[in-house]
């Protein structure tokens, strides 16, 4: 499989990423391990995840997926083959929340300690957090650099004017500038990353791991009315796609993949995978025959017809 280089980083990664925020969620440990294995075994290697997955379930207080892809690399004995993406910043609950450099240190070692590993490849900010400078927290992940407990910044959901003053501020104080970003984007959801976000990250040379790639579901094809929304535990976040764009989208989704016996969530995810500036969509599972799902998108060439008959059913 052709590995891409994320940004300008020493990482060079399979097209698609595994979204582990269902891991302790809608997916127990078990059943975690079996989709790792299945994905790992095709020879993908980058798992995403964040402190705070999956702490929204009952019973959770956050930690879950970390714990369960650590308890997996220890058992499999490959942390050397994965990729480790993880995120800091959101709220655990207790004041755990933010950018501030002293609990960027603090929050580190509780994900490493999770994780099993000495290592994270690549630590993200979650949400820009306006009561802390870049400076800070930049510093902050310059010193977790120089003590080899992360080995590359970057940042999710943040605006271009935002990335960019990131950008100065690295360059101004010779600090770490993040080399990745994470952004929500699909076939419906275009307008945050296609535009100013995208020509910096091109320019800059910016990794770029696409979240919500399948639009919490719906381009799946598997929602056709709200009848269908309690048909998975994040249906409700799918209402807003249910309209006449949305409609459109999803049946040209489905020509395209008649025409290469695929499915439609496959010609999605190929779609951002030949996307210009994307390095690879995050995409989550919940059970075998949607990881082999996952699998076939990355082989699936789409034509230049296929994707004008997208872009145009989107626009």
């Amino acid at each position: 499989m052709e590995k891409r280089r994320l940004g300008r980083t020493d990482l060079h990664i399979a097209p698609l990423v595994f979204g582990a925020n269902v891991f302790g969620w809608t997916a127990d440990e078990k059943t975690s391990f079996d989709l790792l294995d299945r994905f790992a075994g095709a020879g993908f290697d980058t798992i995403d995840t964040a402190d705070v997955y999956s702490r929204w379930a009952p019973g959770n207080s956050g930690g879950e997926s970390e714990t369960i892809i650590g308890k997996w690399m220890k058992a499999r004995g490959n942390r050397d083959k994965v990729v480790v993406v993880t995120k800091v910043g959101s709220d655990l609950g207790e004041g755990r929340k933010g950018l501030s450099a002293a609990y960027v240190e603090e929050a580190v070692d509780a994900s490493l300690k999770r994780l099993q590993t000495d290592v994270i490849d690549l630590y993200l900010s979650h949400w820009p957090d306006a009561s802390v400078p870049y400076e800070e927290t930049l510093g902050a992940y310059q010193r977790l650099i120089a003590k080899g407990k992360i080995r590359h910044a970057g940042a999710s959901n943040l605006d271009a004017a935002q990335f960019r003053e990131a950008l100065d501020v690295a360059k101004a104080k010779s600090l770490p500038r993040y080399e990745v970003l994470q952004p929500g984007y699909n076939l419906y959801d275009r307008a945050e990353f296609e535009g100013p976000l995208r020509d910096l990250a091109i320019a800059e040379e910016i990794g770029v791991i696409t979240y919500f790639s399948l639009a919490k579901g719906f381009l799946s094809g598997k929602y056709r009315s709200e009848a269908d929304l309690g048909r998975s535990a994040r249906g409700e976040g799918v209402k807003q796609y249910l309209n006449e764009r949305g409609w459109r989208i999803v049946a040209a989704l489905e020509a395209v993949a008649a025409r290469h016996e695929a499915k439609p969530a496959e010609i999605a995810l190929a779609w951002l995978i030949a996307r210009p500036g994307v390095t690879a969509p995050i995409a989550s599972a919940t059970s075998l025959p949607q990881v082999d799902s996952l699998i076939r998108s990355a082989s699936i060439a789409l034509s230049a017809a296929d994707i004008e008959e997208l872009d145009k059913a989107s626009a």
